[in-house]
């Protein structure tokens, strides 16, 4: 019976990966708004019913990719946060982490950031990632009640930052990896207070 449910949770897993890939590599190509439930099904090569049993449409499957996606960068700027607090190497790692696992074929942000993914998924991360840097740049501020000070320097950060990784996917990351980071960096300790 326990081999049964193991199987049974592997196939469950490889399909729900199979048709996470097949949305995702369907989204470079056009946004959400375009994709049908049967061209993610085909393109996963499963059937209608099968897809149906685990999501109810294509945005149902996004949410989910997106879902995913936001605890990612919630770990990423938690561990930002106690680099940010130490050490430029520590920092400069993160980075270049980001930029490399964006820079891997098939990248989930890769896609979600682009000009093809979901404008209210990418309102919300940047709201996220806003509020977050507000955080940290009010404790490392020396003055820490200038609330709109801090909001507009952590504006100002993650549209610079994420503005300049769009700019970097949509022209096919002409830009070396190391020199992006650097850019990155100096960014950061521009808007410091």
């Amino acid at each position: 019976m326990e081999k049964s449910n193991a199987r049974k949770s592997r196939s469950v897993r490889r399909t729900r990966r199979d048709l996470r890939k097949s949305l995702i590599e369907l989204m470079k190509d056009k946004s959400i708004l375009h994709i049908s439930a049967k061209e993610i099904y085909e393109t996963a090569d499963i059937g209608r019913t099968t897809f149906y049993a685990h999501y109810k449409d294509p945005y149902n499957l996004l949410e989910e990719i997106e879902a995913d996606e936001m605890e990612y960068v919630k770990d990423l700027l938690n561990r930002y946060e106690h680099a940010a607090k130490h050490n430029n190497k520590e920092m400069m790692e993160i980075i270049l982490m980001v930029l490399n696992d964006i820079a891997k074929e098939g990248n989930l942000l890769q896609v979600l950031l682009s000009e093809n993914g979901n404008v209210i998924f990418q309102k919300r991360f940047f709201n996220y990632c806003i509020e977050h840097i507000q955080k940290i740049i009010k404790s490392n501020s020396n003055k820490p009640d200038d609330m709109y000070v801090h909001e507009g320097y952590s504006v100002f950060m993650v549209n610079g930052i994420i503005g300049i990784i769009q700019y970097w996917i949509k022209n096919k990351m002409h830009i070396p990896i190391n020199t992006l980071a650097e850019m990155i960096l100096k960014l950061i300790h521009e808007v410091r207070l």
